[in-house]
């Protein structure tokens, strides 16, 4: 019984105390120094508008779905861009579902002039919140959002062209457009 009892009791210290560590002061800790090193990325990456309201996040998507607007891609999470439900759809390549709704995307997207279709168009990304999509996919939407706001296209194109952000060090990722940054400088343009 003594040996048990002499066991024991470093065990449930060390237990405590990893836990305060672990759990309690390390996680502040970090919080503290991103506060202080990063805050915009810490809370968010929010972005605001000229009056200082919230309205979106660089890091993650949100849907537009007028034809004013460069539309980001498909969403599978929760209804649409819901953070409270960050998720893929889990439906894989042979799933009818998942075959039957790319179809109705591709088709939506043939009707609105795209000719061939760049597939983040059509596909959901792993978190359902991305906010990027591929310059392809960007610049296939460029003769419907000239057209709805009666812009030459060209100058449509060329802004896609200034916001197609590179890969980090040149290598790590793809390029991409960020969906709501774009959006925020079509507004910014004048007809």
């Amino acid at each position: 019984m003594n040996s048990l009892s002499s066991s024991l009791r470093p065990a449930l210290v060390m237990t405590v105390l990893f836990a305060l560590l672990l759990g309690i002061a390390y996680p502040l800790a970090i919080t503290g120094i991103s506060q202080m090193v990063f805050p915009g990325q810490a809370n968010g990456s929010l972005i605001r508008d000229s009056k200082g309201v919230v309205i979106g996040s660089g890091v993650q998507g949100q849907a537009f779905t007028t034809d004013r607007y460069f539309q980001t891609r498909p969403s599978a999470a929760g209804k649409g861009y819901d953070g409270f439900a960050s998720a893929g759809s889990n439906l894989g390549p042979t799933s009818s579902v998942l075959v039957e709704r790319v179809k109705a995307d591709v088709a939506r997207r043939h009707g609105e002039g795209v000719g061939i279709v760049p597939a983040d168009l059509v596909t959901a990304s792993g978190s359902g919140l991305d906010p990027d999509l591929s310059p392809a996919a960007a610049l296939a939407q460029a003769p419907r959002v000239a057209q709805t706001r009666g812009l030459p296209e060209a100058r449509v194109r060329q802004l896609v062209a200034a916001h197609v952000e590179q890969p980090t060090l040149g290598f790590m990722g793809d390029p991409h457009v960020n969906v709501l940054a774009l959006n925020r400088a079509l507004d910014a343009l004048r007809p």
